[in-house]
């Protein structure tokens, strides 16, 4: 029986259980088989070359996001009016077979979107290249999920479903849960809130299941056994969704209004152009970076090309700006000035540890080489011999 066939069995499995407190250990054991096996789905098979038929694109600029979504529901045209690069699109399906990316200029960054081919239902199982399309998507910052306003409300759930199958968590924070394996002890329990959703015994299975048994987990949440495989398994990726309503000229306004209502959701039009603006403001939004500009000592601040920070890629303190510039710079900062938002006075004397905000002025005032020999009227001159013995002896007087 292949791994799908498995897959398939056990939810079949789920479904056909009632869930209540009598059961809730085995359906514990069975999500953590399936999340076993779809980790095994994953899996590159093995002989297999390291190079694959991917479609992987090199990171360039400050950020990078992915547009997701069904076939025809507007991405390339999206592509398009956004960067300016060429989209082929059409009005029938699977017109992008690749991906084509292009570049948002916004706010002095440069910003990498990438318009991937369309995904099916059963994309995490392969289908249609879904796989890849949902690792280049794991390498994004941000990803934009475009759906089409006349169509039902399931698309978005079932896109959703595919990514979280592969371990994308859209718009989801790491659970708050400490887990550490051990060569001995046995499996160590603790926790600093009520637990509601799992007990010690059901960690315990779950544990077993992967076969630990030496093991410290400490949660400091109410978490749920999915948050515990999540950790457990340790390849997750949570990542920042927008989902992108298109073409909402061809439904009435209360679906629009509906629609525009709903968490982390935003409407648009392509073919009108409408609300577009909005898009490239939610976008830097959410992907939260940080422009400092720099200020040479004695001179004027240089406003033309930023240091872009986020704390996706690295951080937004001090320190994070200095090891921008340059890995050996830290060891020669005496203190720093800033100008900004984040900064009580101005200037105000920071350390490393201060975090930045979007459009600060940094100047970096580094120390001061000691100098030999003294300062001032104390400094030597002389390259003599300190000692009268290293002195050499004048010859003698001819007479």
């Amino acid at each position: 029986m292949g791994i799908l066939e498995r897959i398939k069995e056990i939810e079949a499995e789920m479904a056909r259980t009632q869930k209540n407190k009598a059961t809730e250990y085995h359906l514990g054991q069975l999500k953590a088989k399936i999340a076993k096996l779809r980790t095994q789905l994953l899996e590159p098979p093995k002989g297999a070359s390291a190079g694959g038929d991917g479609f992987e694109v090199t990171k360039f600029g400050h950020g990078r996001v992915a547009l997701i979504g069904f076939p025809s529901v507007g991405k390339s045209t999206l592509l398009t009016m956004l960067t300016g690069t060429h989209s082929e699109a059409a009005s029938y399906e699977f017109t992008t077979l690749t991906c084509i990316p292009g570049i948002i200029h916004y706010n002095d960054t440069k910003i990498q979107l990438l318009d991937l081919p369309g995904i099916i239902e059963g994309a995490s199982e392969g289908k249609g290249r879904g796989r890849q399309v949902i690792a280049v998507a794991k390498s994004s910052d941000l990803v934009l999920m475009v759906l089409d306003a006349s169509k039902s409300e399931g698309h978005r759930q079932i896109l959703t479903r595919e990514l979280e199958a592969v371990g994308l968590r859209l718009n989801k924070r790491p659970p708050q849960i400490y887990f550490k394996r051990k060569k001995t002890g046995g499996i160590s329990f603790n926790s600093t809130a009520p637990l509601t959703h799992i007990d010690e015994k059901l960690c315990y299975q779950i544990l077993h299941e992967y076969k630990i048994h030496n093991a410290e987990v400490l949660f400091r949440e109410d978490s749920t056994v999915d948050d515990l495989i999540d950790v457990i398994e340790g390849n997750r990726k949570y990542i920042k969704c927008v989902y992108v309503y298109n073409k909402i000229d061809v439904v009435g306004i209360d679906d629009v209004d509906n629609l525009a209502r709903q968490p982390n959701s935003l409407v648009i039009s392509c073919n009108l152009q409408l609300n577009l603006d909005r898009l490239l403001a939610r976008m830097w939004e959410e992907m939260g970076l940080v422009r400092v500009y720099t200020k040479p000592q004695g001179q004027q601040p240089d406003f033309g090309d930023p240091v872009v920070l986020s704390s996706d890629r690295g951080g937004c303190t001090v320190e994070d700006f200095c090891n921008h510039i340059h890995r050996s710079l830290l060891k020669d900062v005496k203190y720093v000035l800033v100008w900004g938002t984040s900064a009580r006075h101005y200037p105000q004397h920071c350390g490393l540890g201060h975090g930045l905000e979007d459009e600060d002025v940094v100047q970096i005032v580094k120390k001061k080489e000691k100098e030999e020999g003294g300062r001032g009227r104390f400094k030597s001159h002389t390259n003599a011999p300190d000692r009268i013995s290293d002195r050499v002896k004048k010859a003698p007087l001819k007479t």
